[in-house]
């Protein structure tokens, strides 16, 4: 015991306790060592990261992000010009033509589905492995794949060359002719299963967001405002029975999301695997496109959240790690898609069928040679420098590298569906696909509308979970200091 009336130190209060002695400075620093970082970078206090979080919905639109709107405009502009001129003029307007049946459309369609998945891996899966690191990246990953989602199922509609129409083409709903969809076709899988997959991702989007409509209707001064997040948030209240029913909400729509990952890719690439088609004819298509899916979406949500931790000055909340543990997630994938690669050339060679040879052996050193290499080059060789601890922490070399693979998988999709088709059985049909500004157009137009969305997004919403956030503070859980109030609560 200390003399002058003080209290005990902290190691003889653990003797008085039952505690025992607390551990040496050296283990002390053993264990510091030991412990992850911090999820939130910045000492802040709850009131803190709240404020931070929910400044960009409350504060006047700034002059970066007004401009970042009209570029995105400018080609949702673009979007709907080529799109009038399809409907007007026909599908005619693009560059597929015999035997390349198939064109931007297909690709664009394959690309954003991939886009999003990597929001509900990071959602879902994450959540249920108890990925405490995805606070902070969950919410914008679930409205990017809602929005790639709404972008890819743009294009299977203006494919039909009748969109009115689409309805009685896709959908097994009675008509006057009493004719059915085509039940065989991988074609009518991929309206339910990214129907099914937009459906349960919209509703584990807005679900998680109805804690933070609440805090923007408790928070907003204008009426508008405040009756607009009112109905948003379905009358919540914060009650314990409230929580308890949202954690079961949540955790079922985590529970149907997870199969999701891997059934709708899979389906997808039944497009291509259910055909007799060489090139297209191969069972690695499932596991193959699931990958460079969950590749392709975290290249996106990491491409993205550079740029917006930035903008936002959220670097405290998105931080390095997160970056980092994304990056590693992408040097994973970029394996499984590399591995694919190398598969697929060796069992063309080894099944012995020549036209199945001839394919990859065009792939590699035929007319789309250049796009071939552009998609190695991007998705198997620039990604392995992430495993450089300097290179993925750094966002300044990150960035140009999610770009490349981004780049790269859509390349990959460009190559499965071209290369396979331009020479077919008949040499005589040969011919190069060319695209046309339409498709270069709808292309832009694509991204235009993605990125608009994810602005307005970010301008409306918050693009981090707050409710979560706060949970995992260390200043929220008050057995992180318990040794030190016990012995205030002593002295006192």
């Amino acid at each position: 015991m200390t003399g002058g009336g003080a209290g005990p130190t902290l190691d003889e209060l653990d003797t008085l306790t039952g505690e025992g002695p607390g551990p040496t400075p050296m283990e002390k620093t053993d264990l510091q060592n030991l412990q992850p970082p911090p999820l939130v970078t910045r000492d802040v206090s709850l009131r803190e990261l709240e404020d931070a979080i929910v400044r960009p919905v409350e504060s006047f639109p700034t002059f970066r992000w007004m401009i970042g709107l009209a570029i995105s405009g400018s080609l949702v502009v673009l979007l709907m010009v080529c799109l009038i001129i399809t409907v007007v003029r026909g599908v005619g307007v693009w560059g597929v033509q015999n035997p390349v049946g198939w064109g931007f459309a297909i690709i664009n369609f394959v690309f954003w589905v991939g886009i999003g998945h990597a929001g509900t891996l990071i959602s879902a899966i994450l959540f249920l492995f108890h990925q405490k690191w995805r606070t902070g990246i969950a919410r914008f990953a679930e409205a990017m794949t809602i929005f790639a989602v709404m972008c890819a199922g743009l294009f299977p509609v203006i494919h039909t060359g009748r969109p009115w129409l689409a309805w009685y083409w896709l959908f097994p709903l009675p008509n006057q002719h009493h004719v059915w969809i085509n039940f065989r076709s991988p074609l009518a899988w991929d309206v339910f299963a990214v129907g099914t997959y937009f459906t349960v991702s919209l509703m584990f989007w807005y679900t998680g967001m109805i804690p933070d409509m609440a805090l923007l209707r408790d928070r907003a001064r204008n009426p508008l405002r405040k009756l607009l997040y009112g109905i948003l948030s379905l009358g919540w209240r914060g009650s314990a029975r409230a929580w308890h029913h949202y954690e079961k909400a949540y955790l079922l729509f985590a529970g149907l999301s997870t199969p999701l990952v891997l059934s709708v890719h899979s389906i997808v690439s039944f497009d291509f695997a259910v055909s007799i088609l060489p090139g297209w004819h191969t069972t690695i298509f499932p596991p193959y496109f699931v990958a460079g899916a969950v590749f392709s979406g975290f290249g996106m949500v990491c491409m993205c959240l550079i740029v917006l931790r930035k903008v936002f000055h959220l670097e405290h909340v998105i931080t390095i790690r997160h970056l980092e543990l994304m990056n590693k997630i992408i040097i994973a994938t970029g394996l499984m898609v590399g591995y694919a690669y190398a598969v697929e050339f060796f069992i063309a060679w080894y099944s012995g069928v020549a036209a199945e040879r001839f394919v990859f052996l065009n792939r590699a050193f035929g007319p789309y040679a250049w796009a071939y290499w552009i998609m190695v080059s991007c998705n198997v060789i620039f990604p392995q420098l992430f495993w450089f601890r300097r290179i993925r922490r750094n966002p300044w070399l990150v960035f140009p590298i999610v770009i490349l693979v981004n780049v790269g998988m859509w390349f990959e999709r460009f190559v499965i569906v071209v290369t396979s088709l331009h020479r077919d059985f008949l040499p005589s049909s040969w011919s190069y696909y060319i695209p046309t500004w339409i498709d270069l157009g709808l292309l832009a137009g694509s991204f235009g509308l993605f990125f608009t969305l994810l602005l307005l997004f970010c301008r409306f919403a918050p693009v981090v979970t707050v409710a979560e956030l706060k949970a995992v503070l260390p200043n929220s859980h008050p057995k992180h200091a318990g040794r030190l109030e016990r012995k205030r609560g002593y002295d006192a």
